[in-house]
């Protein structure tokens, strides 16, 4: 073989190698356990004498994908319980596509997974689009069975909060007025949880916090180009972590799961841990 040769093909090997290790690399973090992020958040009418409380927040978690065997679902499950939080709330897309039956047969399998959570103040949800657009009625009686309350433009107390969970933006199901009536009643410091962020910009001062999923946080960021799609109307804005402007806090996770391509690449599964306290208060500096 001459040099020419060599060095003509050389270039073309060289990329394949590449492209196979990045494909790689992309399934071990899509396949990953989750990296757990941690945030200290103050809330208004936090109720006196009443201690900081830990938070999880997770979603997207996608059961009939191609990164969510039911083994990994009770793994990322115990994860997130072994942090021992107060209260979990989930953001929806606990199914992946938009098939009834995927929901139906998916169903035993979120049943099994969260009876693994045993948060004292309980496990909170909202549906998301991929919930809704296969068998919402199915999604919300396995998760009921698991013992989850499962909000649509609703309002519970949970220890001092009082939480509106708000249905889907993305599907034009998000009833913010109904839900806001039905939460300005409750005792509590007012939270709001969501699927899709796009909610943000219509919030109002009487909630100045936000938890939602949906994004992924782009599921696939390439270095130099960011990342491939984000399912907002906004673009970057919501993509990802935590975002303060206009005196709201909008928390984003990038979830447990995948869609689409069972592939994850600079935005790895994830749940948060937030700590959350009165205004006044003090308590240990957050690790972000």
């Amino acid at each position: 073989m001459t040099r020419a040769l060599r060095s003509t093909l050389l270039f073309p090997a060289l990329a394949v190698i590449a492209i196979v290790g990045v494909i790689l690399s992309a399934d071990r973090q899509a396949h990953a356990d989750a990296v757990v992020r941690r945030a200290s958040l103050a809330l208004p009418n936090w109720p006196a004498d009443t201690p900081p409380i830990t938070v999880a927040l997770a979603s997207d978690i996608h059961v009939g994908g191609g990164a969510m065997s039911p083994a990994r679902v009770d793994r990322l499950m115990d994860q997130i319980a072994a942090e021992r939080p107060s209260l979990a709330l989930f953001a929806g897309d606990f199914i992946d596509g938009h098939d009834a039956d995927t929901a139906r047969d998916a169903a035993p399998v979120l049943t099994a997974a969260f009876r693994r959570l045993r948060p004292p103040l309980g496990t909170i949800a909202v549906l998301g689009n991929h919930d809704i657009d296969s068998d919402a009625q199915s999604v919300t009686a396995a998760l009921r069975a698991a013992g989850a309350i499962v909000l649509e433009n609703e309002a519970v107390r949970a220890g001092p909060l009082a939480i509106g969970g708000v249905g889907d933006a993305y599907r034009g199901h998000a009833r913010l007025r109904e839900t806001m009536r039905r939460l300005r009643p409750l005792p509590g410091a007012p939270l709001l949880l969501t699927h899709s962020p796009d909610l943000a910009p219509t919030l109002s001062g009487e909630t100045p916090v936000l938890l939602a999923g949906h994004t992924h946080c782009g599921q696939i960021v390439l270095p130099l180009i960011g990342a491939l799609w984000i399912p907002s109307r906004y673009g970057s804005r919501y993509r990802c972590g935590i975002i303060r402007e206009g005196g709201r806090t909008v928390v984003v996770g990038a979830g447990l799961g995948t869609s689409r391509l069972p592939l994850r690449l600079g935005a790895p599964p994830d749940f948060w841990l937030l700590t959350l306290h009165g205004a006044q208060q003090k308590v240990p500096r957050a690790v972000r």
